[in-house]
């Protein structure tokens, strides 16, 4: 028992001195700051069709080369939950990138609740997420600083979208809480209001799709990159999460997965809906060869680059916010004649 103690404390030693040596957040010397996104791993410890995740999550870490992963849910797949969270974000922690998870509908099926599972996701090198507290699966903000250090140059929401409906008569999945939608509107407004009443540049993160997916990629005149194979598995119900992030003006795009035969972008009113790229192996439905999504944000600026990284380093759909999503207006072009 004593050595089991001993082993325990200079493990939780480990953790703590590892989240301490991590800078703070903060775009580069050119003003950039990349993010990989990591979705629907599916990762299963004993099945040798998880593997190609692992190969691909490394070959897009060595390729990229990112500042901060953030994995949006469906990580595990099968028991022992502890062990295949580990071996996922090892690949991460190794290279001593700092990472965050947020939760999908399927992590906690394994036999480890989301607070046991957000306890061994903050033991692990390298994770900046907070501590939770008396909050099963708390919602966070990750601040940018800016390239000199002296101030927060833009937001990143970490969003927990939970499970199933609760509701016994509400089919399908969960929904973000007035709570949730509460909390991001105070957020929002207290950085705003930090940063002269102008809104800071933001993204948000969280697994299952809002509403607003299913409405944009019906819409013929909303602009979409990407592929889309199937409906977006959204909520039934809808708790105003899109129209917060439009009133409050930080938010610029929205990054899910859940739904592995989609990772397009659309854009919806001025907020970029996208999803991330399948990232599992064979362990769940998948008709798109793994990936990732890159997103590289540009300090100062109402404005970032994205796009899918496949195997072999093959890049595809790269766009830029809100450039590629946006018709330009014909009438001021310039009058050619032949």
């Amino acid at each position: 028992m004593k050595k089991f103690s001993l082993i325990l404390c200079l493990s939780l030693l480990t953790t703590l001195v590892c989240q301490a040596q991590v800078s703070p957040l903060k775009f580069n010397k050119n003003g950039e700051f990349k993010i990989v996104q990591f979705t629907d791993v599916h990762f299963q410890f004993h099945n040798p069709a998880s593997a190609i995740a692992l190969k691909r999550i490394n070959e897009v870490l060595d390729a990229e080369r990112p500042d901060l992963v953030v994995f949006t849910g469906d990580v595990v797949y099968a028991v022992p939950a502890d062990t295949a969270m580990r071996a996922v974000l090892s690949c991460v922690s190794s290279r001593k990138i700092p990472f965050v998870v947020t939760f999908g509908n399927h992590d906690n099926e394994q036999g480890k609740s989301r607070s046991e599972l957000y306890d061994i996701i903050r033991s692990v090198p390298f994770n900046i997420q907070p501590d939770r507290g008396s909050v099963e699966s708390p919602d966070y903000i990750l601040p940018l600083k800016s390239s000199d250090g002296k101030k927060d140059a833009a937001l990143l929401y970490c969003l927990d979208s939970h499970s199933y409906s609760k509701l016994p008569d509400v089919k399908g999945y969960d929904w973000l809480t007035f709570d949730q939608v509460n909390w991001y509107r105070q957020q929002s407004a207290a950085y705003t209001a930090k940063n002269g009443g102008q809104p800071l540049p933001a993204l948000a993160f969280f697994h299952i799709p809002l509403p607003e997916y299913n409405k944009a990629a019906s819409d013929e005149n909303a602009i979409m990159v990407g592929t889309r194979m199937e409906k977006a598995c959204a909520p039934a119900l809808n708790t105003g999460m899109f129209a917060a992030m439009k009133e409050a003006g930080d938010v610029m795009g929205t990054f899910v997965g859940h739904d592995h035969d989609n990772d397009y972008a659309v854009m919806w009113h001025g907020i970029l809906l996208a999803y991330g790229r399948f990232t599992g192996g064979n362990t769940e439905y998948n008709h798109l060869s793994n990936g990732a999504r890159v997103i590289l944000m540009k300090e100062g600026a109402r404005t970032f680059t994205t796009w899918i990284h496949l195997k072999g380093g093959e890049i595809i759909d790269k766009t830029v916010y809100p450039d590629s999503f946006t018709k330009d207006d014909w009438r001021k072009r310039p009058l050619v004649t032949e």
